[in-house]
């Protein structure tokens, strides 16, 4: 009881001792329709564990937003698990993505249980598509689905501000992730809900995200007119990642 209440009464906290690829806090700035993101991810890997930092500054002009992508990744070993983030594709093939992960310092790793219990933060990783969708397709060995999204250009803006915005304040508010409550898939429900009130419902898809693919296909968030098995076996984009895992263009061909 003593270790519980210890691990209750921990505040969160930008001052730790973080991995590498987790050590730089992303944030934005926004004046009008242009939204000025803040070190943007866009890390060159050799493996899961080495890697070529690197970071870039970019204005986005919302005007020229496309479509966003929900970005399933499911993890063996445990039923029901998985990592979901967002994409947003803007004009002249531009893609950022939005990864929403426990903040991890140096030797740690994630356990659903301690995730319980105040013992990671969480942080908004802003990346360029390329970092966060190789990292999984081609060095994990993840499988990962890019599934497109149906809704409007004016829900696709509200949706990137209200994410850019959310990375900002936890820059300067640090907040525990939870197993349940605050997590990559519940924060995404939250962002839709805050733009279009009640469109996901709490479901226990959302809270074992490897089947929250079937809950949006289900709500007719999945852009598509195919059966959701075709739909799955189609926007698996594995084969295409290692097939075009060097071109300039990676992101709109794994789209092909």
């Amino acid at each position: 009881m003593t270790i519980l209440i210890t691990h209750l009464l921990q505040k969160p906290s930008n001052d730790r001792d973080w991995t590498a690829d987790q050590t730089i806090l992303p944030y934005a700035e926004i004046n009008g329709d242009l939204v000025s993101v803040h070190n943007i991810r866009n890390f060159s890997y050799a493996s899961t564990t080495s890697y070529t930092a690197a970071y870039y500054d970019k204005t986005f002009d919302l005007d020229k937003i496309k479509a966003v992508y929900y970005i399933v990744e499911p993890f063996s070993g445990l039923a029901g698990s998985a990592h979901t983030f967002l994409s947003f594709e803007f004009e002249e093939d531009e893609f950022v993505a939005i990864s929403i992960e426990i903040r991890k310092e140096k030797g740690e790793k994630f356990s659903p249980l301690k995730g319980l219990f105040n013992q990671y933060e969480i942080t908004y990783v802003i990346a360029d598509e390329r970092d966060v969708v190789k990292l999984r397709s081609n060095f994990r060995k993840d499988l990962v689905y890019v599934y497109p999204i149906r809704t409007t250009k004016e829900k696709m803006s509200a949706v990137f501000i209200d994410m850019v915005t959310r990375a900002s304040t936890l820059r300067e508010k640090p907040e525990f992730y939870n197993t349940l409550t605050n997590t990559c898939t519940t924060n995404i429900m939250r962002h839709a809900n805050n733009i279009t009130p009640k469109r996901i419902p709490l479901s226990y898809k959302v809270l074992l995200p490897a089947y929250s693919d079937r809950l949006a296909y289900d709500l007719g968030l999945i852009d598509t007119d195919l059966s959701f098995e075709e739909a799955r076996e189609k926007f698996l984009i594995n084969d295409r990642a290692e097939e075009f895992a060097n071109e300039p263009d990676f992101s709109k061909k794994i789209r092909q």
